[in-house]
């Protein structure tokens, strides 16, 4: 499981000119789902992203999880592209729709993240702040 994580004054995400999730201040997480992910790397996922130290603590240094700041989670398949073999992605390693939003859904619901809308073709709109942009990576089995 893979997730871009972006730390955000306020974000929001569109699905045909209509308002789906919005966030002040938190983190925006664009979340990928591997053919080979469980239920054990959502958890680790989502366990991963709630103790991320990211946020300033009161002295201005980079420290402080998540806490009562807000999350807006949208799943985003293009996390596994493979561009190895020429121009074109390839997104095979990306797990099936089917396998891929409950799992995506179970990060949410232990995250309580605002969603985006799973499987539409959304705009995401975002204020970083920082910027600050982390990729992380949960491998199945580990």
């Amino acid at each position: 499981m893979r997730a871009l994580v972006q730390r955000v004054s306020s974000a929001s995400v569109r699905v045909e000119g209509r308002a789906v999730a919005s966030i002040g201040p938190g983190m925006l997480v664009l979340l990928g789902v591997g053919a080979d992910d469980t239920e054990a790397e959502a958890e680790r996922m989502a366990a991963k992203l709630a103790k991320l130290r990211i946020f300033e603590d009161s002295e201005g240094r980079i420290g402080e999880p998540l806490g009562d700041r807000q999350t807006l989670c949208v799943s985003q398949f293009t996390l596994y592209a493979d561009t190895g073999r020429g121009n074109r992605p390839s997104f095979v390693a990306a797990a099936r729709p089917q396998r891929a939003e409950p799992l995506y859904e179970a990060v949410c619901e232990a995250l309580g993240a605002e969603r985006g809308a799973f499987g539409a073709r959304m705009e995401v709109e975002l204020v970083n702040d920082g910027p600050l942009t982390l990729m992380l990576e949960v491998e199945p089995g580990r």
